[in-house]
């Protein structure tokens, strides 16, 4: 099989992306019946190279190696010839003799890219400065398992256009759901994005209108990693969209609430938001853990029918 990448949902097919869905919950429900039995790594490596912090995503790729019987490394640029300028095509060369894929969370998008453009071996973005693609494989798991198929569904993103909005988006488009961006003036996602997603995804500005009778409003801190220093101004653009439990009030009665976290209480959540029993963002974040198994087990064996 030829050796495949997950840069962005894109790089799946529409079908391939519902499959993932399914198997990451056959997956999950198999750990909570027999443990960590099912090895399929035995003797595997999975290379993760950090540019930017953590908690989630390492936790959960090295989780999911060790109980698929592999092993994880982790690589920061302290420790690698990464921070002492070793071209980003040299490393990917050298890592596609040793081990079995790479995982990357890393700023630039573009050096995402020419690394996997070298690499003979599967590589995952763990997050980019554009994407987020493996958060929205815990998402839509989330979704489905508690709502069933999200074709047809209505999203909400309020926020930042950032690398979040724009997997939602791209979620949108494969998964066949509507997408309501709710965003204030001179923070909407890129337009190549939004021209693609057609009529799937439209921009809205007032967030108390735009969760009016959806099942699904989602929302991300509003200085993400390298925009601190823009953290008051933001603060004062996005007044107004703070999701609030009013605010979920005004969407359909069984909806829920999403956080990639970590979140920001009292800025662009309500303090209290996440007690809420519409708020399942520890199922999410837990499932981050079985989607990205089965991301794993799709790109080293292809499909695994149990």
């Amino acid at each position: 099989m030829a050796t495949r990448h997950f840069l962005t949902l894109l790089d799946l097919s529409a079908e391939e992306l519902r499959y993932l869905i399914q198997r990451a919950i056959s997956i999950k429900n198999g750990l909570k019946t027999h443990g960590p039995t099912y090895t399929p790594f035995a003797n595997r490596t999975l290379a993760m190279i950090f540019e930017k912090s953590s908690t989630r995503t390492r936790v959960s790729f090295e989780t999911a190696m060790a109980q698929f019987g592999g092993h994880a490394l982790f690589l920061s640029p302290r420790d690698t010839q990464l921070g002492r300028g070793e071209p980003i095509g040299d490393t990917a060369r050298v890592l596609s003799e040793m081990v079995d894929a790479v995982m990357i969370r890393t700023f630039s998008h573009a050096g995402l890219e020419e690394f996997a453009a070298a690499s003979e071996v599967p590589v995952i973005n763990a997050l980019t400065d554009d994407y987020h693609p493996c958060q929205l494989l815990a998402d839509v798991m989330t979704w489905t398992e508690l709502r069933g198929s999200v074709r047809g569904r209505t999203a909400v993103w309020i926020g930042d256009g950032n690398n979040m909005c724009h997997s939602w988006i791209n979620a949108a488009r494969q998964f066949d759901f509507q997408l309501r961006v709710c965003c204030p003036e001179g923070y909407e996602p890129r337009q190549d994005l939004l021209d693609a997603a057609g009529d799937r995804v439209t921009i809205h500005r007032d967030p108390m209108e735009a969760v009016a009778g959806a099942d699904l409003v989602t929302t991300d801190v509003w200085a993400s990693m390298g925009q601190e220093e823009e953290q008051a101004k933001r603060e004062a653009d996005f007044a107004g969209f703070q999701v609030t439990e009013a605010m979920l009030d005004r969407a359909a009665k069984d909806v829920l609430f999403l956080h990639c976290l970590p979140a920001h209480r009292g800025e662009e959540i309500s303090e209290t938001l996440l007690d809420d029993p519409r708020a399942v963002v520890w199922q999410e974040a837990g499932n981050r853990l079985h989607a990205q198994k089965a991301l794993i087990e799709f790109l080293l064996l292809g499909r695994v029918e149990h």
